[in-house]
């Protein structure tokens, strides 16, 4: 067993990757067999899509530009191998986003159509959706990291070389990642900004009312935003995070130990079978609609630890020993490390469901600030963000510790890969929710019976909870992985200088870096925010003219230009997206090429990145979360209800938070790696 895994294990986890994206298929079958309702919920449909379609053209067409010239750049800075990882990467990480996209803007029609049914119809249509994305995204990571390291090791006949290439990779994916994460969180949050100041706030319409113009645009940006963006985000932390224990275990070992090699590729591969379980487990189950979700979260955790146990003790008969530990590491302490990345994830779906759930005291304090006022609501949104970063930090420090303890860095990043390789049914929680909330927008457009919307209504508030959850997921593994990709700095760096490196917090080079790289995460997302607003005004203003021009768009008689406000959004976001995408790039760059100083200043700015980074992320995101659920709790008619003042109050909350968990916070996740990676990849051009 232990040499079949040893030799084969890589092979083994292809496998399974390619039954994850046979999963994907056969689930996008079974929600393109589902009825798409009559001819006015197509043609509505068909224009999300239409419009979801344009943008990510052009979008990949903007970066495409910026992606050729980094590619020339490393290609002769670096290697060849290098520059293909890097191309590879970026290509796999828009696929899973435009795949996931694709699906998605034709399972909210089918959700719509399956809710004129049954609560359980639709929430199986909107899961199945989003369990696409989820598989694709584990089975296309895996299949990308596996295949190119096989390949490249093949022609080159180095594991060095092929574990090098790695990085270009991991940094085409995260790359790509911010970009989407941007372009699509400034267009979604833009337009739905725009639609709610003008829609709800000063004409009193519903959400999503034909009426309102931008009611497509924000239709189209929630599908690029929360499917595509959302996708190439995880696509980047699920490689990134399995790249990384590779060259932790490379590096650790001396390259000493092929098991420890391929252990995080076997991981990845056996916890799609816990994926694949958990995905039946919310078809099957006919219990409320969060308790599916969350259940099925449990049973793939749990699947996927009993599976591992054996493949563990099979794989490391014999203790193996680490750099930096002074001891033996024996299977025990690897599986533990394992346990601690599945703890640490259910735990961060409890405390994110606590501080965002409409069930829970934090959104109902929100709501109750409501009542007193705007500023009141925002004061209690502010404070909510502030204190949801607590446990979630104190558990990320007690996993670090835990694992340290058991098996060094390499520790750390076994619970990494084991808290990400749950992502098959992680992302399928985040994309139900867009899906359900494009489904209510076509129920409403479509004039379908008001009890339908209630379904899709009810559906999009578990939604909301499960996106705050999963972007908390991954503002956690972030945390995990950027601490992983750290130590890779250092011992890469001693690799390469051929001689101890420590970085002294007297030494000022080292706490200069470190102000710089605290002040990374404020200036990125402030550059966000400026986009979303910029963006969000233009819509607002286009909004008001047409009514203006054409007051029979309020009683129905005009119908309104809806392809306007599409355009002023698609063009917004793919303008105000390049500056802050390009300023990890500009920032580590800089810092690194300040002579014989360089790594010095560096290796501060990684760490004072990774520490703001973390938490401004769960900050913004839980923030916003909780606006948007305590919106849904008022308008459930707790606190006066629909068109009361505290409706108005929930609103405002709303539309502030709409940056801060769609755009800012979110984008904040890649951005800590593209630092990271970065600083890896530039040791051996810089630094002599």
């Amino acid at each position: 067993m232990q040499s079949f895994l040893t030799e084969h294990g890589i092979a083994t986890s292809l496998t399974l990757g390619a039954v994850g994206l046979a999963g994907a298929f056969l689930l996008i079958r079974m929600v393109n067999s589902c009825s798409a309702g009559n001819d006015r919920m197509a043609e509505i449909a068909g224009a999300v899509q239409e419009g979801a379609k344009a943008y990510l053209h052009r979008q990949v067409l903007t970066i495409s530009v910026i992606a050729v010239l980094l590619v020339i750049a490393i290609g002769y800075l670096r290697d060849t191998y290098t520059a293909l990882g890097f191309v590879l990467g970026a290509v796999c990480s828009l696929a899973a986003g435009y795949i996931g996209m694709m699906i998605a803007v034709r399972a909210n029609v089918r959700t719509a159509q399956a809710a004129s049914e049954s609560p359980h119809a639709a929430l199986r249509v909107a899961f199945n959706g989003g369990a696409v994305t989820g598989l694709l995204v584990v089975g296309l990571g895996l299949l990308s990291v596996g295949l190119f390291y096989k390949i490249v090791l093949e022609y080159s006949g180095e594991v060095k070389i092929a574990i090098n290439s790695l990085i270009g990779l991991a940094l085409g994916s995260s790359l790509i990642s911010v970009f989407a994460r941007l372009g699509g969180g400034i267009y979604t949050k833009a337009a739905d900004v725009g639609a709610d100041l003008v829609g709800k706030i000063e004409q009193n319409l519903q959400e999503d009312d034909p009426r309102n113009p931008a009611t497509i645009a924000d239709n189209v940006g929630d599908n690029v935003g929360d499917c595509a963006g959302m996708a190439a985000d995880v696509f980047e932390t699920y490689a990134v995070s399995l790249i990384g224990a590779v060259l932790v275990a490379f590096l650790t070992t001396h390259g000493a130990s092929e098991a420890a090699l391929i252990y995080p590729f076997v991981i990845c591969g056996v916890s799609i079978i816990g994926a694949l379980l958990g995905i039946a487990f919310v078809n099957v189950v006919r219990i409320s609609p969060t308790k599916a979700l969350v259940g099925g979260v449990v049973i793939s955790g749990i699947v996927s630890a009993a599976l591992l146990k054996p493949v563990t003790d099979s794989m490391f008969p014999q203790a193996i020993a680490f750099s930096g530990t002074g001891k033996l590491v024996e299977a025990s302490a690897l599986f533990t490390c394992v346990l601690v990345g599945i703890v640490l994830t259910f735990a961060t779906v409890m405390i994110t469901n606590y501080y965002t759930s409409t069930a829970h005291r934090p959104v109902r304090r929100i709501a109750e600030a409501c009542n007193t006022g705007h500023a009141t609501n925002i004061i209690a949104g502010i404070s909510t963000g502030h204190h949801a970063t607590v446990l979630p930090v104190l558990c990320i420090a007690a996993s670090i510790w835990m694992c340290y303890t058991q098996a060094g860095l390499y520790g750390i990043a076994i619970a990494v890969v084991s808290m990400l390789s749950l992502s098959g049914i992680i992302i399928s929680l985040d994309a139900f929710g867009p899906i359900t909330d494009n489904a209510g927008g076509i129920a409403v457009m479509s004039g379908l019976d008001p009890s339908v919307r209630k379904i899709t209504d009810e559906l999009d508030a578990v939604g909301n909870t499960m996106k705050a959850v999963t972007k908390g997921y991954a503002i956690a593994s972030a945390g995990l992985a950027a601490m992983v990709l750290f130590g890779s700095y250092v011992e890469e760096l001693k690799a390469h200088l051929g001689h101890d490196f420590v970085f002294d917090l007297m030494d000022p080079r080292v706490m200069i870096g470190l102000f710089i790289g605290g002040l990374l995460p404020f200036s990125f997302t402030a550059y966000a925010m400026d986009a979303v607003g910029s963006a969000a005004g233009a819509v607002v203003r286009e909004v008001r003219r047409q009514i203006e021009a054409f007051p029979g768009i309020l009683t129905g008689k005009d119908t309104p230009d809806y392809r306007q406000c599409v355009d002023i959004v698609t063009k917004a976001a793919l303008r105000q997206m390049i500056l802050p995408a390009l300023l990890p790039l500009i920032f580590v760059v800089a810092v690194a090429i300040i002579p014989e100083h360089g790594p010095y200043f560096l290796g501060g700015l990684l760490v004072g990145t990774i520490v703001t980074g973390l938490f401004i992320g769960i900050a913004m995101t839980s923030s916003g979360g909780a606006w948007d659920n305590a919106k849904k709790y008022v308008e459930d008619g707790n606190h006066g209800g629909k068109g009361s003042p505290a409706h108005a109050a929930s609103v405002t909350g709303d539309t502030v938070g709409d940056p801060y968990k769609d755009t800012a916070g979110p984008a904040v996740n890649p951005m800590i790696k593209v630092v990271n990676i970065l600083a890896i990849l530039l040791i051996p051009i810089l630094f002599r």
